[in-house]
Protein backbone atom coordinates (compact mmCIF):
# COMPACT_ATOMS: atom_id res chain seq x y z
CA UNK A 1 0.00 0.00 0.00
CA UNK A 2 1.29 3.37 -1.09
CA UNK A 3 2.02 5.80 1.92
CA UNK A 4 0.16 8.83 2.51
CA UNK A 5 1.40 11.89 1.78
CA UNK A 6 1.49 14.45 3.91
CA UNK A 7 2.88 18.63 3.26
CA UNK A 8 4.39 20.31 6.55
CA UNK A 9 3.42 24.38 5.84
CA UNK A 10 5.30 25.75 8.89
CA UNK A 11 8.03 28.65 9.29
CA UNK A 12 9.98 27.12 12.47
CA UNK A 13 11.73 25.09 11.28
CA UNK A 14 11.85 23.12 14.97
CA UNK A 15 8.19 22.43 14.78
CA UNK A 16 7.96 21.39 11.30
CA UNK A 17 11.47 18.92 11.84
CA UNK A 18 9.54 17.96 14.71
CA UNK A 19 6.14 16.95 12.92
CA UNK A 20 7.76 15.43 9.91
CA UNK A 21 9.92 13.10 12.20
CA UNK A 22 6.76 11.55 14.09
CA UNK A 23 4.97 11.26 10.70
CA UNK A 24 7.91 9.49 9.20
CA UNK A 25 7.81 7.17 12.00
CA UNK A 26 3.66 6.75 11.89
CA UNK A 27 4.46 5.78 8.06
CA UNK A 28 3.66 8.57 5.92
CA UNK A 29 5.45 10.26 3.94
CA UNK A 30 6.20 13.86 4.50
CA UNK A 31 6.81 17.54 2.41
CA UNK A 32 7.97 20.28 4.15
CA UNK A 33 7.30 23.88 2.88
CA UNK A 34 8.27 27.43 5.09
CA UNK A 35 5.78 29.28 3.53
CA UNK A 36 3.35 29.71 1.17
CA UNK A 37 5.48 30.29 -1.85
CA UNK A 38 7.02 26.75 -1.26
CA UNK A 39 4.12 25.45 -0.28
CA UNK A 40 2.11 26.42 -3.59
CA UNK A 41 5.03 24.57 -5.73
CA UNK A 42 5.06 21.71 -4.01
CA UNK A 43 1.40 21.18 -3.93
CA UNK A 44 1.05 21.62 -7.59
CA UNK A 45 4.17 18.84 -8.05
CA UNK A 46 3.72 16.55 -5.36
CA UNK A 47 -0.46 16.58 -5.05
CA UNK A 48 -0.29 15.47 -1.49
CA UNK A 49 -2.62 13.52 0.08
CA UNK A 50 -3.20 16.12 3.09
CA UNK A 51 -1.99 19.68 4.54
CA UNK A 52 -0.82 20.59 7.85
CA UNK A 53 -0.99 24.38 7.72
CA UNK A 54 -0.03 27.01 10.46
CA UNK A 55 -2.04 29.82 10.78
CA UNK A 56 0.94 32.50 10.97
CA UNK A 57 3.37 32.52 7.90
CA UNK A 58 5.89 35.05 6.69
CA UNK A 59 4.69 36.02 3.21
CA UNK A 60 0.61 34.97 3.54
CA UNK A 61 -1.49 33.47 6.48
CA UNK A 62 -2.43 29.63 6.32
CA UNK A 63 -5.83 30.27 6.36
CA UNK A 64 -5.50 32.42 3.05
CA UNK A 65 -3.72 29.48 1.43
CA UNK A 66 -6.73 27.07 2.44
CA UNK A 67 -9.21 29.67 0.91
CA UNK A 68 -7.06 29.43 -2.21
CA UNK A 69 -6.49 25.57 -2.17
CA UNK A 70 -10.28 25.48 -1.93
CA UNK A 71 -10.76 28.11 -4.94
CA UNK A 72 -8.67 25.70 -7.46
CA UNK A 73 -10.15 22.23 -9.54
CA UNK A 74 -7.16 20.31 -8.81
CA UNK A 75 -6.50 21.42 -4.35
CA UNK A 76 -10.02 21.33 -3.79
CA UNK A 77 -9.83 17.75 -2.71
CA UNK A 78 -6.57 17.75 -0.32
CA UNK A 79 -7.72 17.58 2.81
CA UNK A 80 -6.65 20.49 5.14
CA UNK A 81 -5.55 20.53 9.29
CA UNK A 82 -4.69 23.66 10.21
CA UNK A 83 -2.21 24.15 13.43
CA UNK A 84 -2.41 27.54 15.30
CA UNK A 85 -1.92 29.24 19.17
CA UNK A 86 -4.97 31.10 18.48
CA UNK A 87 -7.82 29.73 20.90
CA UNK A 88 -10.69 31.77 20.12
CA UNK A 89 -13.88 30.26 18.83
CA UNK A 90 -14.10 32.85 16.27
CA UNK A 91 -10.51 31.84 14.69
CA UNK A 92 -11.27 28.06 14.99
CA UNK A 93 -15.09 29.12 12.94
CA UNK A 94 -13.03 31.04 10.31
CA UNK A 95 -10.46 28.12 9.60
CA UNK A 96 -13.23 25.79 9.16
CA UNK A 97 -15.43 28.33 6.86
CA UNK A 98 -12.11 28.95 5.32
CA UNK A 99 -12.16 25.17 3.97
CA UNK A 100 -10.09 23.48 6.57
CA UNK A 101 -11.62 19.51 8.21
CA UNK A 102 -9.79 20.21 11.18
CA UNK A 103 -8.07 22.70 13.63
CA UNK A 104 -5.69 21.93 16.46
CA UNK A 105 -4.27 24.34 19.03
CA UNK A 106 -0.80 24.55 19.92
CA UNK A 107 0.72 23.43 21.64
CA UNK A 108 -0.32 19.25 20.82
CA UNK A 109 0.94 15.84 21.78
CA UNK A 110 2.62 13.93 18.46
CA UNK A 111 0.14 11.04 19.29
CA UNK A 112 -3.11 13.60 18.94
CA UNK A 113 -1.78 15.03 15.80
CA UNK A 114 -1.23 11.26 14.22
CA UNK A 115 -4.47 10.32 15.77
CA UNK A 116 -6.51 13.63 14.18
CA UNK A 117 -4.51 12.67 10.72
CA UNK A 118 -5.52 9.19 10.73
CA UNK A 119 -9.08 10.58 11.47
CA UNK A 120 -9.59 12.81 9.01
CA UNK A 121 -7.85 10.67 6.28
CA UNK A 122 -10.30 7.79 7.18
CA UNK A 123 -13.05 10.04 6.71
CA UNK A 124 -11.87 11.59 3.36
CA UNK A 125 -11.42 7.82 1.99
CA UNK A 126 -16.00 6.60 0.76
CA UNK A 127 -16.60 3.07 1.12
CA UNK A 128 -19.57 3.34 -0.85
CA UNK A 129 -20.17 1.51 -4.22
CA UNK A 130 -23.15 3.30 -5.51
CA UNK A 131 -24.88 6.42 -7.36
CA UNK A 132 -27.25 7.78 -5.42
CA UNK A 133 -30.05 9.60 -6.87
CA UNK A 134 -32.11 11.70 -4.81
CA UNK A 135 -34.59 14.88 -6.90
CA UNK A 136 -32.08 16.68 -9.18
CA UNK A 137 -28.87 15.47 -7.74
CA UNK A 138 -26.51 12.49 -8.63
CA UNK A 139 -23.92 11.14 -6.17
CA UNK A 140 -21.70 8.77 -7.71
CA UNK A 141 -19.83 7.23 -4.64
CA UNK A 142 -16.89 5.22 -7.13
CA UNK A 143 -16.36 8.13 -9.12
CA UNK A 144 -16.52 10.75 -6.32
CA UNK A 145 -18.74 13.16 -8.16
CA UNK A 146 -21.62 15.38 -7.18
CA UNK A 147 -24.14 16.71 -9.82
CA UNK A 148 -27.49 18.52 -9.98
CA UNK A 149 -29.70 18.30 -13.41
CA UNK A 150 -26.36 16.85 -14.89
CA UNK A 151 -23.98 19.40 -13.79
CA UNK A 152 -21.27 19.09 -11.78
CA UNK A 153 -20.84 20.40 -8.10
CA UNK A 154 -17.64 21.13 -6.41
CA UNK A 155 -17.63 19.82 -3.18
CA UNK A 156 -15.00 19.81 -0.56
CA UNK A 157 -14.21 16.11 1.34
CA UNK A 158 -16.26 17.31 4.43
CA UNK A 159 -19.43 18.40 2.66
CA UNK A 160 -18.94 15.49 0.08
CA UNK A 161 -19.22 13.04 3.10
CA UNK A 162 -22.24 15.07 4.59
CA UNK A 163 -24.12 14.41 1.91
CA UNK A 164 -23.30 11.11 1.58
CA UNK A 165 -24.24 9.75 4.73
CA UNK A 166 -27.55 12.50 4.20
CA UNK A 167 -28.25 11.47 1.28
CA UNK A 168 -28.02 6.87 2.05
CA UNK A 169 -30.07 8.02 5.14
CA UNK A 170 -33.18 10.28 3.93
CA UNK A 171 -35.98 11.42 5.57
CA UNK A 172 -33.85 10.86 8.83
CA UNK A 173 -33.31 13.24 11.49
CA UNK A 174 -29.86 13.78 12.90
CA UNK A 175 -28.66 15.69 15.85
CA UNK A 176 -24.62 17.60 15.79
CA UNK A 177 -23.90 15.02 18.14
CA UNK A 178 -25.11 12.20 16.03
CA UNK A 179 -23.48 13.48 12.77
CA UNK A 180 -20.02 14.19 14.21
CA UNK A 181 -20.36 10.20 15.34
CA UNK A 182 -21.21 8.55 11.59
CA UNK A 183 -19.40 11.81 9.44
CA UNK A 184 -16.46 12.72 11.82
CA UNK A 185 -16.37 9.91 13.69
CA UNK A 186 -16.77 8.60 17.19
CA UNK A 187 -13.08 9.52 18.48
CA UNK A 188 -12.58 13.15 17.13
CA UNK A 189 -13.34 15.97 19.61
CA UNK A 190 -14.44 18.61 17.79
CA UNK A 191 -17.16 21.32 18.85
CA UNK A 192 -20.92 20.75 17.23
CA UNK A 193 -20.59 24.29 15.51
CA UNK A 194 -18.28 22.26 13.29
CA UNK A 195 -21.25 20.66 11.87
CA UNK A 196 -23.01 23.48 11.23
CA UNK A 197 -20.44 25.36 9.40
CA UNK A 198 -20.14 22.33 6.95
CA UNK A 199 -24.15 22.70 6.88
CA UNK A 200 -23.45 26.14 5.60
CA UNK A 201 -20.89 25.11 3.44
CA UNK A 202 -23.33 21.82 1.73
CA UNK A 203 -25.77 24.38 0.87
CA UNK A 204 -24.17 27.24 -0.64
CA UNK A 205 -22.40 24.83 -3.31
CA UNK A 206 -26.06 23.86 -3.80
CA UNK A 207 -27.78 26.62 -3.80
CA UNK A 208 -27.22 27.19 -7.91
CA UNK A 209 -29.27 24.22 -8.55
CA UNK A 210 -31.81 24.96 -5.78
CA UNK A 211 -30.85 21.90 -4.26
CA UNK A 212 -29.95 23.35 -1.08
CA UNK A 213 -33.40 22.90 -0.46
CA UNK A 214 -33.32 19.12 0.46
CA UNK A 215 -30.50 19.55 3.07
CA UNK A 216 -33.35 20.71 6.42
CA UNK A 217 -32.94 22.08 9.14
CA UNK A 218 -35.37 21.20 11.87
CA UNK A 219 -35.91 23.07 14.80
CA UNK A 220 -34.47 21.97 17.93
CA UNK A 221 -33.51 18.86 16.70
CA UNK A 222 -30.47 18.52 13.91
CA UNK A 223 -30.59 18.43 10.37
CA UNK A 224 -32.11 15.88 7.68
CA UNK A 225 -31.69 14.71 4.11
CA UNK A 226 -35.60 15.18 2.13
CA UNK A 227 -36.84 16.19 -1.82
CA UNK A 228 -40.09 16.84 0.35
CA UNK A 229 -41.33 20.06 1.71
CA UNK A 230 -39.62 20.99 5.12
Amino acid sequence: MTAKKILIVEDEQPIREMIAFHLSRAGYDTLEAPDCKTARGMLADEQPDLALIDWMLPDMSGLELTRMMKRENNLDDVAIIMLTARTDERDKISGLEGGADDYITKPFSPRELVARIQAVLRRNKSSAEAVLAAGVLELDAPGHRVSASGNAIKLGPTEYRLLEFLMTHPDRVYSRTQLLDRVWGANVYVEERTVDVHVRRLRKALSASQADIYVQTVRGAGYRFSTRSA
